[in-house]
């Protein structure tokens, strides 16, 4: 079955930036779209980028646009997410999520920020940043 692994969680400074990395296990892979979520304690988990199977579609949270990205490299399993300029308020739990979906069309992209929308979920990796 799909497994996925997050790496590259830490404590960071403000300002600051973390990239994080997610393997995934699957031969899928490369046509399924991919998201990364987000958990603070007490808080729901939330959307904050999704990539369609090809990589050319990206879609972000309003909270991160311009400072996050987020890539794939279908061939390493691999998807990332490239965190700059850091705040306190992007301290959370971040979870790399793979749909059963390629997002291969233009009206798909109102369900990426969708929990249900995807089926495998990593276990997390905490990213925390000081103020």
């Amino acid at each position: 079955q799909v497994q996925l692994v997050e790496s590259g969680g830490g404590l960071v400074q403000a300002g600051g930036s973390l990239r994080l990395s997610c393997a995934a296990s699957a031969r899928t892979f490369s046509n399924s779209a991919m998201g990364w979520f987000r958990q603070a304690p007490g808080k729901e988990r939330e959307f904050v980028a999704a990539i369609s199977w090809s990589g050319l579609s990206t879609r972000y949270a309003d909270s991160v646009k311009g400072r996050f990205t987020i890539s794939r490299d279908n061939p390493k399993n691999t998807v990332y997410l490239q965190m700059n300029s850091l705040k306190p308020e992007d301290t959370a739990v971040y979870y790399c999520a793979q749909s059963s979906h390629t997002w291969g069309t233009a009206e798909e992209v109102r369900e990426t920020d969708y929990r249900g929308w995807y089926d495998y979920w990593g276990q997390g990796t905490q990213v925390t940043v000081s103020s």
